[in-house]
């Protein structure tokens, strides 16, 4: 029986050395989770017999459990790159159309655009409005807008924020009188196919439609024949009283088959102080079509695409999975695990909401192998490999001794 006894703490110091090999051989594997070797005993029994008499038949190894602490985040400063910080594992598509489920978020991006994993197995997420909003709960392969640009938005309004000078005199009282380019301002707004199309904003002061005020023409022209778009009318504190907004018709030059469009420019908050003439703001909310340059990943896991015209848009949302009994996933290799009926069904969720973490890009979350506490560990292991060689030594020592008996 010594000899059985003695065995069975061989094999189990035997595993128990396997895992901390695995376990040191992955330090620098990127999401991998360290495993251990639990050990029961095993005691001989027979019926009727109770109390502590029953002996020992030696050790087993009971389970090799998985360890699912934090790892620390490492930053790597790719954008592809993306590290869970809390509770969650990415959902994948693996290349035969099965699931999985990684904490490796060293991905890719394939020739269709598709984000994936070095195996080739697509990033699930969720398909968003431009803003971020996710659209479904069902999780599809994340794809970059990387194919056409994106098409181009006509020029609807215009953001103008100015002051006029109070001390101006009304431009038709003076000799010469005041040029209408005195006081004026551009900018480029874009037609519906996306041709930009400049735009010039003249402020002449003539004379006031009612008494305490200050009025200004606003012209979008230089010629001579050019009628106002608007009026502002200011009052004694230098405030706008009315005119806001100005109304604008913007006309592509030919060949352009875009008809005429208008745009309306809001003007509420220029002012009249005894200030020179200066612009602080003018904005315009039309764009040309853009083609896709980057993509960055926010803390709630929405990717955003970022395009030539300046322009970003959200692309998708990292999709993440949790497990009532994380211990039950099994790992299949390549950082990978698969829902077993012991760990339950996952539970998808966006990334900051409830129990799930957050994603951090450009950072990769290292392996949370300790180790220091691994070598260890392998030493104590070794000796105990040693200790169970000795017993089964000291029982060949006995056994030769009774053998030897005369």
């Amino acid at each position: 029986m010594a000899f059985q006894t003695g065995l069975s703490g061989l094999d189990a110091a035997s595993r128990s050395l396997d895992v901390i090999g695995n376990n040191i051989a992955n330090a620098n594997t990127t999401g991998m989770k360290s495993s251990r070797a639990e050990f029961a005993d095993v005691v001989a029994s027979a019926i009727g017999t109770g109390g502590g008499n029953n002996a020992g038949l030696g050790v087993a190894v009971d389970t090799v459990s998985q360890l699912f602490t934090q790892g620390n985040i490492a930053i790597t400063g790719n954008n592809l790159d993306v590290a869970v910080n809390g509770a969650g594992f990415f959902q994948l598509q693996m290349p035969d159309g099965t699931t999985s489920y990684t904490r490796a978020g060293n991905f890719k991006m394939d020739n269709q655009g598709n984000i994936v994993t070095n195996a080739r197995a697509k990033v699930m997420g969720y398909p968003t409005t431009t803003a971020g909003v996710a659209t479904s709960t069902t999780p599809a392969p994340l794809t970059l807008p990387t194919g056409a640009p994106i098409a181009a938005q006509a020029t609807t309004a215009i953001t103008a924020e100015f002051n006029l000078n109070a001390s101006a005199p009304i431009a038709a009282t003076v000799v010469p009188p005041t040029p209408r380019s005195t006081y004026g301002t551009a900018l480029t707004a874009y037609d519906s196919q996306g041709v930009a199309l400049p735009v010039s904003l003249y402020f002449t002061k003539v004379a006031p439609a009612a008494p305490g005020t200050d009025q200004w023409a606003v012209y979008d022209s230089l010629a001579p024949a050019a009628v106002p778009v608007g009026n502002l009318v200011f009052d004694a504190t230098g405030k706008l009283t009315s005119g806001n907004p100005v109304a604008l018709t913007l006309t592509p030059a030919a060949p352009s088959i875009v008809p005429a469009f208008p745009v309306t420019v809001d003007v509420s908050k220029a002012t009249q102080y005894g200030a020179a003439f200066g612009v602080t703001n003018l904005t315009q909310d039309g764009y040309p079509p853009g083609s896709f340059t980057g993509m960055t990943i926010s803390n709630n896991g929405v990717i955003t695409a970022n395009y030539s015209n300046g322009q970003t848009q959200a692309a998708g949302m990292l999709a993440l999975a949790d497990f009532r009994n994380v211990q039950g996933l099994a790992p299949i290799g390549g950082n990978n695990w698969v829902e077993t009926f012991a760990s339950g069904q996952p539970l998808l969720g966006q990334p900051t909401q409830g129990k799930f973490g957050s994603t951090q890009a450009g950072a990769l979350e290292d392996s949370n192998v300790d180790l220091t506490a691994e070598l260890v560990n392998m030493m104590t292991a070794q000796r105990a490999y040693q200790a169970n060689a000795q017993t089964i030594k000291t029982q060949d020592q006995i056994m030769q001794t009774l053998v030897n008996l005369r």
